[in-house]
This record gives structure tokens, sequence and C-alpha cells, in this order.
């Protein structure tokens, strides 16, 4: 996991500052602009994005639970709704924190091996994706069929 990077509070930060601090790229925080509607940043007088301590505190969270849950997108956007709704944003980790240190601590879970390669599970294309490469592979396929037709047509080679 990549340590926070400290940064001195203010009011706002510049995407630039905003992704050093969080350990991500500046294409991927735009991307989870539009796909998670709870992160809305302002803009400067100059167009530039300015987050607030909320919204990388909403970043945070994306990060963690895409990158150190394994969460999907859909998955990540609703568990965020969620703990939005409930007030309970970056709690559940300090919280759970305290209380263990309170109450004697429990083991580490034993950690499983990744299954071999036969058995592992495919991860699910969607519907688009699958589409688009069976279209792929059909004008390929046509195109090695109009290829072989065109060979036939120009006969053998002569030495």
């Amino acid at each position: 996991m990549v340590p926070k990077a400290r940064l001195q509070k203010r009011l706002y930060y510049k995407i630039g500052e905003a992704c050093k601090a969080l350990g991500i790229q500046p294409y991927v925080l735009r991307y989870w602009e539009t796909e998670f509607p709870a992160l809305t940043p302002s803009k400067s007088r100059s167009g530039q994005r300015v987050y607030s301590e909320k919204e990388l505190e909403i970043i945070r969270r994306i990060k963690e639970l895409l990158y150190d849950e394994g969460y999907t997108i859909a998955g990540a956007k609703k568990k965020l709704e969620t703990e939005l709704a409930a007030g309970t944003l970056g709690e559940t980790r300090e919280m759970a924190s305290e209380e263990t240190q309170a109450e004697t601590p429990l083991p580490p879970a034993p950690r499983r091996k990744p299954p071999p390669p036969s058995e592992a599970p495919q991860p699910a294309l969607d519907t688009g994706r699958t589409e688009r490469v069976e279209r792929l592979l059909s004008g390929i396929e046509d195109a090695l069929q109009e290829a072989r037709e065109l060979l036939a047509l120009l006969g053998p080679k002569s030495p």
C-alpha cells in the first residue's frame, strides 16, 4: 500500500497535488469523476479542477474499495453511496482499529494460495465487449476468406 503523502492543510488542492498525495494518476481521477456522482470537484477561475479535503477523503475511500478491497466500479459506487448516506465514510477502518485495540487482538486470517491457472475463475466480460470481440473475429474471418478466394483466382505461382 502506498503511504499517504503529507500535504499542508489547505482549503483546495489542484489535481496534480491530489494525485500525488493519493498515489494515483490524473486520468484515473478524471475517470472516477465520471463514475462516482459523489465526486464533483469545483473549478478554479482558470478552469482547473480543485479538490476539497472532503473530496480527498472520498477519493481515498474509492481507492481503498477498488484497489485494496477488490470491489468493481459498480460495487464500489453502491458501497460509497451507502457510506455517504449513513455518514460513515472512512470511519469503518478507524472505528475498527480503535475497537480492536480496546479488545483482545484476533489472530491474522490465514492467507489462501491462489488457485492453479486451470481452476482460476475467469473474469466475466461485459456484453458490449463480448459483442465487439465477436464482430472483430467475424470481420477477420471474412477478410481471410476473401484473401483465400483471391489467391485461388490468381492460381499457383509459376517458378
